[in-house]
C-alpha cells in the first residue's frame, strides 16, 4: 500500500489514504461494473501504464477491497473483483457520479462507453424510496452492446439475461447521458433513443429514476 498518509483522525482522511491515489477510484469504478481480467482494465482505463495498474491492484488486494478469483472452465482466467469490503465504496461511487455528471460537456455520438451510460450515469440516479416493492427489469441496447438494471425492492440486483425485459432502451449511449444529464426527455431524444415497454412499465422507470421524463406511446 502507498507509504503516504494524511496523518489526520478524520473518516475522510482515512479512506482518501486508501482510495485517493490517482487511478485508484477509477478501477474500483471499473469493478463495481463487474468482474474484469487485467487486460479488460488495461483497455477500458486507456492513459493507465500496465506497471501502474498493477500496482494499484496490489494495494488495492492489501487494503482488502479487492480480491482475485478463478473462473472455472471453459473460461480458467483469473479476474479481478471487489471484495466485501471493496463493495462498501459503491454509494461513494454512485455520489461522485452524480456530482460530476453535471461537470461533463455535452456528450459526443460514439465517444461514450454504453456501460459508463448505463452503470455510471443512470444507475447512480435509482430513487430508493420510488423504487420500493417494485420489480423491473431493464435492458439497454446501445451502440452495438447490450447491458442490463434489475431493480427489485428498492436496490439493483444481478439481472437475469434470460429473462424478459419490462422495458428495453435503443438507442445511444450519449443519447442516454443527455436523458440522464435532463438536458432532453426522451421525446426530444427520438429517434437516437427510444424506450419500449408497456405504460406502467415506462411510469415506474420514471418513479424509480427522476432524470428525464419517458414520454408515453
Amino acid at each position: 500500500m502507498s507509504k503516504k498518509s494524511y496523518d489526520q483522525y478524520c473518516g475522510i482522511a482515512a479512506a482518501l489514504d486508501v482510495v485517493g491515489d490517482r487511478w485508484t477510484l477509477l478501477i474500483l469504478r471499473e469493478l463495481s461494473f463487474g468482474r474484469r481480467r487485467f487486460t479488460d482494465l488495461r483497455t477500458d482505463l486507456p492513459g493507465i501504464a500496465s506497471n501502474l495498474l498493477t500496482d494499484r491492484l496490489r494495494d488495492l488486494e492489501q487494503a482488502g477491497l479487492v480480491e482475485q478469483q478463478e473462473l472455472p472452465p471453459p473460461a480458467a482466467r483469473t479476474v479481478y473483483a471487489l471484495s466485501t469490503a471493496g463493495k462498501r465504496v459503491g454509494p461513494v461511487l454512485r455520489e461522485l457520479a452524480r456530482f460530476g455528471l453535471p461537470l461533463l460537456t455535452e456528450p459526443v455520438e460514439g465517444q461514450v462507453r454504453p456501460r459508463t451510460a448505463v452503470h455510471g450515469a443512470l444507475a447512480p440516479h435509482l430513487d430508493t424510496s420510488g423504487a420500493a416493492g417494485r420489480d423491473l427489469l431493464l435492458r439497454f441496447d446501445l451502440d452495438g452492446e447490450q447491458h442490463w438494471l434489475h431493480v427489485r425492492g428498492g436496490r439493483l440486483e444481478r439481472p437475469d439475461r434470460e429473462a424478459e425485459p419490462d422495458l428495453v432502451f435503443t438507442g445511444s449511449a450519449a443519447a442516454l447521458i443527455e436523458l440522464c444529464r435532463g438536458t432532453r426527455d426522451l421525446e426530444q431524444l427520438g429517434p437516437r433513443l427510444s424506450a419500449h415497454g408497456s405504460q406502467t412499465a415506462k411510469r415506474a422507470f420514471t418513479e424509480m429514476f427522476p432524470v428525464g421524463a419517458v414520454a408515453a406511446g
